[in-house]
């Protein structure tokens, strides 16, 4: 589960960001994308990437992002019981799979 409390968007001038089609131009009001020939916009190009493999949808930094884990009882993650027959039981051998 992530919290999204403190998450920053990622921004064309990080040091991490790369664009996968190689046509981001460092100007300096910005970041030109060549492609597009407009400002690169992180959160709408699909050719943004992150360095470190951090980049989320809708172009949230993933180092931002704190996680937050909870813990689940084996019956919530399994599920129910499934009965088997026929064929299938016959090669499994076993009359229900958890």
């Amino acid at each position: 589960m992530l919290v999204l409390a403190q998450a920053k968007q990622c921004s064309s001038t990080c040091k991490f960001f790369r664009c996968a089609k190689k046509a981001a131009v460092y100007r300096r009001d910005g970041v030109w994308c060549r492609w597009t020939e407009d400002m690169c916009n992180v959160t709408n190009c699909t050719y943004a990437m992150c360095v470190k493999r951090q980049l989320l949808p809708e172009g949230i930094c993933g180092e931002t992002v704190k996680r937050k884990t909870t813990e689940k009882k084996p019956e919530e993650v399994i599920g129910p019981t499934i009965k088997l027959r026929g064929k299938t039981l016959r090669r499994i051998g076993e009359k229900e799979i958890f």
